[in-house]
């Protein structure tokens, strides 16, 4: 009898996609960009200012976090208005796209999937939201920015910019 019930239970998690249909499937391993110099304040400011001017430019209020390769903090700034949630989550975006060395975006696709992409809620540090981008200068992670105030996908655009900057 109970052979049949883990016959039944296994038939049932197979055919809900969960998490045996999508063992073959898997996420891609983490990016292989090596760690350099941590980004100067200079350089984080920078970053920032550019991410403030694509959120300025568009109507949105929005806090924005620099971090080193660490995930420690180099810079903050919150632009006036943004609602006082916004400031931790931007340090996590940003820590998490340093730490994992790659953009939230990732994260949030995976979580959305279900299946196997439900693990990533137990990962330390990683936050499935977009807004979170690594920072690449000459090949090399320097650090991550992350923003939060607007909707994801507005997170996102204001942390490119950002991010762009930085050569």
């Amino acid at each position: 009898m109970k052979q049949v019930k883990m016959a039944i239970l296994v038939s049932l998690a197979m055919l809900a996609g969960w998490p045996f249909a999508n063992a073959q499937e898997g996420f891609a391993a983490p990016p292989q960009t090596p760690y350099g110099r941590p980004i100067s304040l200079e350089s984080a400011k920078a970053a920032a200012a550019a991410a403030v001017a694509t959120a300025s430019a568009n109507g949105w209020m929005m806090a924005v976090a620099i971090v080193d390769t660490g995930g420690h903090l180099v810079y903050f700034e919150k632009m006036d208005g943004t609602q006082t949630g916004s400031v931790e989550v931007a340090i996590d975006k940003a820590r998490s796209a340093a730490l994992f060395r790659r953009p939230t975006r990732v994260f949030e696709d995976g979580v959305a999937q279900g299946g196997q992409g439900i693990r990533l809620l137990n990962l330390r540090g990683a936050v499935p939201l977009e807004g979170g981008i690594p920072i690449i200068a000459n090949g090399e992670l320097i650090g991550g920015i992350g923003l939060s105030g607007g909707s994801g996908e507005q997170d996102g655009v204001a942390a490119q910019a950002g991010a762009a900057v930085i050569q």
